[in-house]
């Protein structure tokens, strides 16, 4: 079994974790319960948004080790179905410090966020390596930490593969499916994108491209530079304008 990846392997993620992987049984219930959704029991004046965080490797089919940081895509896919059908929610703000991981759960994560009818904003902080990329761009506006970055690059594919023509047309299949998300959510074009993201020069034995900061700005893929004070202002700003949208519509009518 097979499967495709955007980001880095297990084993090249292994060393960044640290030792501490041993967790007594309340440790294990205080960790399960942060992924529930939170409670707002007090409206905001200004709007009452959710926070979703995306950090470490993207988590698809397949259960990665203990070790690893991982987000799961099945526990980010109910807060956004929550966030898009709740009353209570008025914005979403997404926080990413990621390097990638399943190109089929981070692809599935990032059409919800662009489809999800609700001011949204992504702020990058730390890294949006990979597939992080097209999740940082499926926001209505985008910010990226001056000292983040972000990874450009083919797809990747762990385990074994069937050498035959079909293969590579599947991994170009899969390409496309992300720059063409890329390039519809955001300001770069199609060339460009490519050829960031198959230049031989930026990174040793590898393809692709390292965007830091004000560069991904540079380059039309995020909107602004900016941190969490920046983000919550534009997505209030956001959230303003869609609550005044309505009331425009009935007096035209």
């Amino acid at each position: 079994m097979i499967a495709l990846t955007d980001g880095y392997s297990a084993d090249d993620k292994s060393a960044c974790v640290n030792d501490e992987n041993e967790y007594d049984e309340n440790d294990k219930n205080k960790d399960a319960s942060s992924s529930d959704a939170p409670i707002i029991t007090q409206k905001n004046p200004r709007g009452n948004i959710q926070f979703i965080t995306i950090i470490g490797q993207i988590e698809g089919h397949m259960t990665l080790p203990s070790a690893n940081k991982t987000t799961k895509y099945e526990h980010v896919i109910p807060h956004l179905a929550i966030a898009a059908e709740s009353q209570e929610i008025d914005g979403l703000l997404v926080l990413l410090n990621t390097v990638g991981g399943d190109v089929e759960a981070g692809l599935a994560i990032a059409e919800l966020i662009s489809g999800l009818g609700k001011p949204t904003v992504s702020l990058v902080i730390g890294g949006g390596h990979s597939i992080g990329v097209p999740l940082a761009v499926a926001a209505d506006y985008s910010f990226i930490a001056p000292s983040a970055t972000m990874t450009i690059h083919p797809v990747r594919l762990n385990g074994s593969i069937v050498g035959v023509p079909q293969t590579y047309d599947y991994f170009e299949k899969m390409q496309e499916r992300i720059l063409n998300f890329i390039v519809e959510n955001s300001k770069i074009s199609k060339q460009r994108i490519t050829t960031l993201m198959l230049d031989t020069s930026k990174l040793i034995a590898d393809v692709g491209t390292i965007l830091v900061g004000k560069e991904a700005v540079k380059e039309k893929l995020i909107d602004s530079v900016g941190g969490i004070s920046d983000a919550l202002e534009k997505l209030y700003e956001l959230i303003n304008s869609d609550k005044n949208e309505p009331q425009k519509k009935s007096k035209q009518e």
